[in-house]
């Protein structure tokens, strides 16, 4: 059997596209299979491993949504990991939704509910036998602070740059308490319209940086 990664995230691992003259299907406002970062990174990894996409719009590690459901990523970790055993590695991205102003926590506490989904994911029976819990936490790129400016700052709400510039440590943190791997994707490009959104580049990016890492971890 390949090696079986699932890929946890939100709309940057679904592959949403605020710019349709940067991706290829700018009507559907979703980068396509050879452009997401899942799917490069499957292409770079080869017919041994299988990548499989688990991205949702608007996700968060553990806090509800008062305006949408079924988005913390918490209470449906069992059926999302059960459901792609036996897992070889989890790669987690999350919490650029977490930053939102209505959800009211500071990033230390996003780093907490990391780690919570973290250790849940670890205690599940996912791993195949004689598996190890194998998790990598990846901190998104922080968001510009011309998000203040753009056309989503009043659903995102204030202070959400500032608290995007906390998750690499407290991220860093969630992985050392839970034994996890960690890596920070500051570097992979944000769009020039929301700010907090891959690009087609920003996706090749982030796919090549793992395709360097994550043969280390298995």
């Amino acid at each position: 059997m390949k090696k079986h990664i699932l890929c946890l995230g939100d709309s940057n691992t679904h592959g949403y596209c605020a710019d349709p003259n940067d991706c290829a299907d700018g009507a559907l406002a979703r980068f396509n299979e050879d452009e997401r970062w899942t799917k490069l990174l499957q292409k770079a990894l080869g017919d041994d491993y299988l990548v499989i996409e688990e991205g949702l719009s608007g996700r968060t590690t553990v806090f509800n949504d008062p305006l949408y459901e079924a988005l913390p990523a918490f209470p449906f970790l069992f059926p999302l990991l059960k459901s792609h055993e036996p897992l070889s590695l989890l790669i987690i991205m999350l919490g650029t939704n977490d930053v939102k102003e209505r959800f009211n926590v500071s990033a230390p506490c996003i780093g907490i509910g990391m780690e919570q989904l973290v250790r849940k994911a670890k205690n599940l029976d996912c791993w195949g036998p004689g598996g190890k819990p194998n998790i990598l936490i990846v901190c998104p790129p922080p968001i510009d602070d011309r998000l203040n400016e753009s056309p989503v700052a009043g659903t995102m709400g204030k202070g959400c740059p500032e608290k995007s510039r906390g998750l690499p440590a407290a991220y860093q943190a969630a992985a050392e308490l839970t034994g996890s791997h960690f890596f920070n994707a500051e570097g992979c490009e944000f769009n020039q319209i929301d700010y907090m959104h891959l690009t087609r580049k920003g996706h090749a990016t982030l796919a090549a940086k793992l395709a360097e890492l994550v043969p280390t971890l298995l």
